[in-house]
Parts: structure tokens; C-alpha cells; sequence
């Protein structure tokens, strides 16, 4: 008989900041040796879950509850969260809110230090559970110099050593680079294959996480389980696109064609699936004809030549950058973690100078004005919410730049109900920033910055931690302001909104430019791909399986097909 790990009976959680539940009723079971995925729109209770299964729910998000949760076949209200710790490995969507040593080392060792454990069994636990996520050759280093995939492996590695028998992954692609991502989906399953270990995953990015298999579904929704299948059963149920849950992009386009699905055919897996039933549909719709997006060709708006610039004289980041963006233009820039791609949103908006060539706004060189005068015309949404956030209530928070700006406080409420609204954001407009997910503090920063109407605006990683519903209200927003002449930068890992908004895209690789295309020839570069650590979606291998030439075809088609779908 399976043993449970992880038990909720009849569970209610509600913040003490709040007036309403956060989770109510919650019957849920995840038996030992389980690997389960929970997915659910942003705001629908996910991380809420996760932190009452580790404890930071009560402990340090305060609030009460009701009903049963057992952890390890205990009453969790009869453990704290040291306790719980020993029983469940975190790792949250943030590393860097998880370190706490100057190296590696230290930080993978910091729970055996507060246990009192002796400095030779602490060195080869230490040892062990970095052999585990294959990082220990980068025990010396510092946690903050690492790429956000080298993070994830020293956040991993410090719930490992303790030896907890469940491991919770709080959104661990949120950060990643597409082939990070995938890496850290094959650590995760090896870690699974490899020990008897329960495996909890919340994540958004659904097509990435069915790059292995899981156990089981759980869908969440206003709080409440509404679903706990079999993947395929799942997704062929059409639950997940009817709750704003993107599924695999194979599946959609085979939707879009005319084809139904069914659970027996292996429909998380894009090489695998039998795709003869749908080949002649495919063919004849990837062959409709298309209605061209116009490209912008108004002259350059923003210009940077020749861009040096490294942190230090030795070791450059970005080396002999040179490319022009247009009025109106929708610009997508990917690569790797560490390919230079936020250093580049710095420089634009002066928060770094380079160290040689120029950037020029309308052919003035804006070497001389200052990160005010910058901020004027170009607006910057950095990657991490908590980087940005500074008010302690939301409508303070999206108001903050109109204020500082004199702008009347009529005019202020108007703008930013607007921006909450179209930002998904306006139910909590009174609430406080704390009490907000990673998602929607991502939407908050967000718009406190769109509700400026800049003339340029720079999105670092805009869709990180955001549901499919969300991210689509959001850039249909932004398209919306793009249509009135506001140009967009968009550093991204995600290759679905890069194939979906992006009119061109810039790859970097080593600091370097490597390419400048259009996203769906980009993404059928192989060899780009492999170099910049970007990944080919499920349309591209879909259309070679079919043999449909060029692959753009088809990606052109999809893109076309989704569009008309939500509008």
C-alpha cells in the first residue's frame, strides 16, 4: 500500500491580511514516490499550497486555518517550520532569496550548521548533495556570480543535503534560459529516477515541464482542486485552455487544423505522438494563406554602435554591440543566462556607461543625460518584482511615478484603475504588496511603469511567473500601445511570446550578436538555437516530423490562428 507524504482534508487557509480564503476545502493526497505538476492561473492559490506544505504558511505568511494537513503522516500544526524542513527541500521561484553563505559551499551547508553537525560529515553531505545535482565543481564560488541555472542547482543542493524525502519546486523555470530550463527539468527527473523521493513541481511553463514524464496534474482554481488527472487525460479534456492554462503548442495548432484529441495517443510528447491521423489537415492549414503583419519601416528611433562594456576592464560582457530599433517596433533580444541581455537594458536607460560606442534617441547622443532625463522617455520593468517594489499597498505603488510627476490626483486615479484593470490587477488595488503572488508583483512593477505611457518601453523577462490568460491581457495591452507608436523591448527566454509578439529578435551569445531575424527563422536555425541556448518549440518539430518546409510555415500560421482565437 502506498504511503502518503502529503495530506490535505478539508483545508482552509486564509491570509491574516485578507478577508477571504486563499485556499478553501482542499482534498488532496501525494502518496511517496510521487512526481506531481500543480498548475492553475496566477493569483489561483498554487504558491499559497506550497507554502503551507513547507511552513511559511502560517509561520511566516501569518494566517489561520482549518481542517487536517499531515506531512509525513503528522499533523503539520503540531511541527514548526524547522521540523518541516527536515521533511520537505524548497526551491522557490527566486533563488536569490534563498542564499544566505558567501560560497556555494556555505550555503548548501547552512541547514547542517544550525543542526550542530560536525565538520567532517558536514563537508562530505555537502560534497554529496552537489555531486547530486552535478555542481561540485562550483563549491568555492560565489552564489551571486552563478547563471540562473548554476542558482537553481545551489538552491536544490541545500534541500537536498538534509535529506527531506519530499522536494518542493516553487515555478524553477521562472528565471531560465529555454535550455537551462530543460536542464532543470531532466535534473529534476533524474533526481526522481534516482531515489524514492516525492517530487512536487508548480510551474507555469507546461510544454517545457512535459519534457518529462509526471504522475499527475492537480489544477487549482479560486482556491479550490478542480481537476487531478493523468497528463494526457488533461489535456485532452480542453480544461487547461478553458482555465487560461497554455498546453503544448503542438496540441493547439493540431486543434487549429480541425483535429480532435484523444488521451490515448500520447499527446504530451510531440516526437512520439502518432501525427497520421492529422497529417493531410496540418498540410492544407499550414498552406492557408497568411495576412501579412506589416514590419516597421519608420527611421531608427533608438540606435546603439559599436557597445563595449564590462563590469571590470578585463573581462568584457557585451563586446562591439551594434543594432538600430524603429518607432513603433516590436524588438524581442534572447540568449543564454549571461549573455548580456539585461546589461544591455542598463546601458539604454544609464544605469551603466559603456565602456566604448554610442547610444543615440532620435540621432542624439544620450551620453549626457541622466537616468531621470532617460526615464522620461524610456521606461525599464526589471526581472525581479522585488527589485522595483517600494510602497507597501498596490495603488500606492502604480501611482508612485504619477505623483512624483505632479500629475493631478483626478487624472492619477483614472490612469492607474486603467492600467490595474488591464493588468489583471484591479480587484487588488487596496491590497498590500505582501500579500501579492511572484506573478502579480511581476504585473504590479509592470504597471507602474505602463501607466507613464513612456515612448520606449524595456521589459526584462515580462512573462515570468504570468498565466497564459494574464500574459495574453497584458500583451494585448502592450500591443495595443504599440499600435499608438510606442516601441518595445522585450530580453526574453520565453520562445512563445517571442514567436507570438515579435517582430525581429536580436540573439546574443557570449556577449556577442550572433544573429538578427525574424523569431521563427531564428528559432529554425539549429545552429543558433544550440549557440544562444534557446530551444525549438513543439511547432518546429511538429512541422518536421510532417515535412512541412520552410518550418516558419507553420510557426506563421499557428501565430495567425491564436490571435484570431483571443481576440
Amino acid at each position: 500500500m502506498r504511503k502518503p507524504m502529503i495530506e490535505f482534508d478539508q483545508f482552509t487557509f486564509q491570509y491574516r491580511a485578507q478577508s477571504e480564503p486563499t485556499l478553501r476545502d482542499i482534498q488532496l493526497t501525494i502518496y511517496e514516490g510521487e512526481k506531481v505538476l500543480i498548475v492553475g492561473p496566477s493569483g489561483s492559490g498554487k504558491s499559497t499550497l506550497a507554502h503551507c506544505m513547507n511552513g511559511l504558511a502560517p509561520h511566516f505568511y501569518p494566517g489561520e486555518c482549518s481542517g487536517v494537513l499531515k506531512i509525513g503522516g503528522v499533523d503539520s500544526k503540531k511541527m514548526g517550520i524547522a521540523e518541516l524542513s527536515d521533511l520537505i527541500g524548497t526551491v522557490m521561484q527566486d533563488p536569490d532569496g534563498q542564499f544566505v553563505g558567501l560560497t556555494v559551499a556555505e550555503d548548501i551547508a547552512f541547514k547542517l550548521e544550525n543542526e550542530g553537525i560536525v565538520q567532517a560529515e558536514m563537508i562530505r553531505r555537502v560534497q554529496e548533495a552537489a555531486e547530486e545535482v552535478e555542481f561540485a565543481d562550483f563549491l568555492a564560488a560565489s552564489p551571486q556570480e552563478l547563471s540562473g541555472g548554476q542558482k537553481q542547482k545551489t538552491t536544490l543542493a541545500g534541500g537536498l543535503v538534509g535529506g527531506a524525502p519530499i522536494l518542493l519546486f516553487d515555478e524553477p523555470l521562472a528565471s531560465l534560459d529555454p535550455y537551462s530550463g530543460r536542464a532543470t527539468v531532466e535534473l529534476i527527473d533524474r533526481l526522481h529516477q534516482n531515489s524514492a523521493r516525492t517530487i512536487v513541481i508548480i510551474e507555469h511553463r507546461l510544454e517545457e515541464m512535459l519534457h518529462r514524464a509526471v504522475d499527475r496534474i492537480i489544477v487549482v482554481d479560486e482556491g479550490r482542486i478542480i481537476a487531478d488527472l493523468p497528463p494526457d487525460e488533461l489535456i485532452a479534456s480542453g480544461l487547461l485552455r478553458e482555465k487560461g492554462i497554455r498546453e503544448p503548442l503542438h496540441l493547439s495548432a493540431i486543434r487549429y487544423a480541425g483535429g480532435s484529441l484523444s488521451q490515448e495517443m500520447n499527446l504530451q510528447y510531440v516526437e512520439r505522438m502518432n501525427l497520421e491521423p492529422y497529417r493531410d489537415s496540418l498540410i492544407q492549414w499550414s498552406e492557408t494563406p497568411m495576412i501579412e503583419s506589416p514590419i516597421s519601416t519608420s527611421k531608427p528611433l533608438l540606435e546603439l554602435e559599436n557597445i563595449t562594456f564590462g563590469y571590470d576592464s578585463t573581462h568584457p560582457v557585451l563586446q562591439e554591440i551594434s543594432f538600430q530599433v524603429s518607432q513603433g517596433e516590436v524588438l524581442c533580444i534572447a540568449g543564454r543566462n549571461g549573455a548580456g541581455k539585461s546589461t544591455i537594458s542598463r546601458l539604454i536607460c544609464g544605469f551603466h556607461k559603456p565602456s566604448s560606442g554610442s547610444i543615440t534617441l532620435n540621432g542624439r547622443d544620450l551620453s549626457g543625460d541622466s537616468i531621470r532625463e532617460r526615464a522620461d522617455v524610456i521606461g525599464f520593468v526589471m526581472q525581479n518584482p522585488n527589485h522595483m517594489l517600494s510602497k507597501p499597498l498596490l495603488y500606492d505603488e502604480v501611482a508612485s511615478g504619477l505623483v512624483h510627476r505632479g500629475v493631478p490626483e483626478n487624472e492619477i486615479r483614472e490612469r492607474v484603475h486603467e492600467t490595474l484593470r488591464v493588468c489583471g490587477l484591479y480587484p487588488f488595488r487596496s491590497w498590500p504588496i505582501a500579500a501579492l503572488s511572484y506573478g502579480q508583483k511581476k504585473r504590479a512593477t509592470i504597471a507602474s511603469i505602463l501607466v507613464l505611457r513612456p515612448e520606449i518601453l524595456i521589459l526584462d523577462e515580462p512573462t515570468a511567473g504570468q498565466d497564459y490568460r494574464h500574459y495574453h491581457e497584458m500583451m494585448t495591452f502592450l500591443m495595443e500601445l504599440n499600435a499608438q507608436g510606442m516601441t518595445l523591448i522585450m530580453i526574453t527566454h520565453d520562445m512563445h511570446l517571442m514567436l507570438e509578439y515579435g517582430q525581429r529578435t536580436i540573439v546574443l551569445s557570449e556577449g556577442r550578436k550572433i544573429a538578427d531575424d525574424t523569431p521563427a527563422r531564428i528559432l529554425g536555425d539549429a545552429a543558433i538555437v544550440e549557440q544562444a541556448h534557446l530551444h525549438e518549440t513543439s511547432l518546429h518539430i511538429l512541422a518536421r516530423r510532417l515535412g512541412i518546409e520552410p518550418e516558419e510555415k507553420i510557426v506563421s500560421q499557428f501565430i495567425q490562428s491564436d490571435r484570431r482565437r483571443v481576440n
